[in-house]
């Protein structure tokens, strides 16, 4: 799982990973029993300090989603997925053809997020708006017998077909 971090969004570095980490178990991409990286890869590949992904995997501890194993990394305790929301249900297929059919009509990355977060807000309320600055954008690519997926928070994600 490579975290892409946005200094620029206000949101703190450790948020950003506990939010990724968590679209990437709502779209079944982390599954339980998969590892997530350790500190120092996260930091070597996101120039983060390990201790703020320290931080991140202890409030996902927290939140009983993993659990730490020492001398083996920490580990998808639980999932957040649900079957009619992962990236090969319908309802994927379905917004991602939508977004491609926004695109074809001449609207950016920024346009289609202000139109989703729109319809989020009217159909959900005020209390589930998106969490602002952040990238948002889809897409599933398979290679190499691995599964990516780049989810809302913009959080790239590769599993291999062994993990």
């Amino acid at each position: 799982m490579e975290f892409r971090i946005d200094r620029r969004s206000g949101v703190p570095a450790f948020q950003q990973i506990v939010q990724q980490t968590k679209q990437a178990m709502r779209l079944g991409v982390l599954v339980p029993g998969d590892r997530l990286p350790t500190a120092k890869e996260v930091a070597e590949v996101s120039a983060v300090n390990p201790n703020t992904t320290l931080k991140a995997y202890r409030e996902l501890e927290r939140e009983g989603l993993v659990e730490p194993r020492p001398g083996q990394g920490t580990f998808v305790r639980r999932t957040l997925a649900r079957p009619s929301a992962g990236t090969d249900s319908p309802l994927y297929g379905e917004l991602a053809a939508w977004m491609s059919k926004a695109a074809g009509a001449g609207l950016g990355q920024e346009h289609v997020a202000a139109l989703v977060a729109a319809a989020m807000e009217k159909q959900f309320g005020a209390g589930s708006a998106p969490v602002t600055g952040v990238t948002e954008s889809a897409g599933s690519t398979g290679a190499l017998e691995s599964t990516t997926a780049t989810g809302a928070t913009g959080a790239t994600t590769t599993r291999s077909a062994s993990e």
